[in-house]
């Protein structure tokens, strides 16, 4: 099977904050917006990601749509599952974020210990990719439950929350380049900080002027996130076929 990821780029963290801040307003806009209710718009994105994520499983090679939409998928899930468990059942932002912490170690464990590439470059076998969208639903889960917490129960508020995943993400950035910890450990740390990174994004589009935002909401919040994500699929599709043409034209 043919490595189905993108590489990892500028370009690719760029869309993954967009995808993710979409993801969050976009689940704000089903489970609030529209009333919907943190269970139902869990169970329903959840299914949304599963059908994704299917078609993602059947492919042969990489979609940058189908991919980014499995991305999208597993953002909006994520932000009605930890809302779900932070609020409705009861469980609080510290004890959800324990628990999706627990959640991701194991599989890392598991992933680590079951005999498969543990990189995210090199996913060729059906378990591994598997694997890696359940690592990126709890990452995304995880992600969204730690903004939650940074920002309304560690004391940091909105703010210094957004500093504070700032800074570690710069950190993270500056680890990749100047030592020789792994970049799999490094990759997978600044997809959990994107992920409240993105959500301080949707906070600043989505809240009224009074409190520091663009005043938006999450329709045009969200409309604004799609467009821009979507630009960066027809690029990254467009810049796909270009390879592909190089490559048939240095065969010929």
């Amino acid at each position: 099977m043919k490595n189905k990821l993108p590489q990892v780029t500028l370009l690719f963290w760029i869309m993954k904050i967009a995808a993710t801040t979409l993801g969050e307003t976009a689940g704000d806009l089903l489970s609030m917006t529209l009333n919907v209710g943190y269970a139902i718009s869990s169970m329903i994105l959840v299914g949304v990601f599963l059908a994704t994520l299917v078609t993602q499983l059947k492919s042969k090679k990489y979609y940058p749509l189908l991919f980014w939409t499995v991305i999208l998928s597993t953002s909006t899930a994520g932000t009605t599952m930890s809302d779900f468990m932070d609020r409705t059942l009861g469980l609080g932002y510290a004890k959800g974020t324990l628990i999706l912490i627990t959640i991701l170690a194991t599989i890392f464990v598991y992933w680590h210990y079951s005999d498969h590439s543990f990189s995210v470059q090199k996913i060729k076998t059906f378990r591994v990719e598997l694997l890696y969208w359940i690592a990126i639903l709890f990452s995304n889960t995880l992600g969204t439950a730690l903004g939650d917490f940074l920002a309304d129960s560690s004391g940091l508020g909105f703010a210094g929350g957004a500093i504070l995943i700032g800074g570690l993400l710069a950190l993270t950035a500056a680890a990749n380049y100047f030592t020789k910890v792994s970049k799999t450990l490094l990759f997978w740390i600044a997809f959990v900080l994107t992920r409240p990174f993105g959500a301080t994004m949707g906070d600043v589009l989505t809240k009224s002027r009074d409190h520091g935002g663009l005043n938006f909401g999450t329709i045009g919040s969200s409309i604004i996130l799609g467009s821009i994500l979507g630009i960066l699929i027809l690029y990254t599709i467009f810049n796909q076929i270009k390879d592909i043409q190089v490559v048939i034209a240095e065969a010929d």
